[in-house]
C-alpha cells in the first residue's frame, strides 16, 4: 500500500475528520473510504484491524483510530 486510506460512515464528526486529515497528508496521500456508502470495504477495513470509524491505516498497516475511546463512565469503572 503506498497511500493511506481512511475509513468513515458519513457523520458529521467523520467528514470533518475526513478533512484534517486531508489537511495533514493531503488528498494524493489519502484513499477515503465511506464505509456507509460503500458496504463492500467493511470486509477490508475489518481485515486492516478497524474496530471503530473514523480512522486511518498508514501504508504500513497501522491502525490509527480517531475518536475512539471509552465513556466517562467507563473510565471511572
Amino acid at each position: 500500500m503506498t497511500k493511506s486510506i481512511f475509513y468513515h460512515a458519513g457523520c458529521p464528526v467523520c467528514v470533518s475528520a475526513e478533512q484534517d486529515i486531508i489537511s495533514l497528508i493531503g488528498e494524493s496521500n489519502v484513499e477515503v473510504v465511506n464505509i456507509g456508502e460503500d458496504r463492500g470495504r467493511i470486509a477490508e477495513a475489518e481485515q486492516a484491524g478497524i474496530k471503530s470509524v473514523p480512522a486511518l491505516v498508514t501504508p504500513n498497516g497501522n491502525v490509527l483510530h480517531i475518536n475512539f475511546g471509552a465513556s466517562l463512565a467507563d473510565v471511572k469503572g
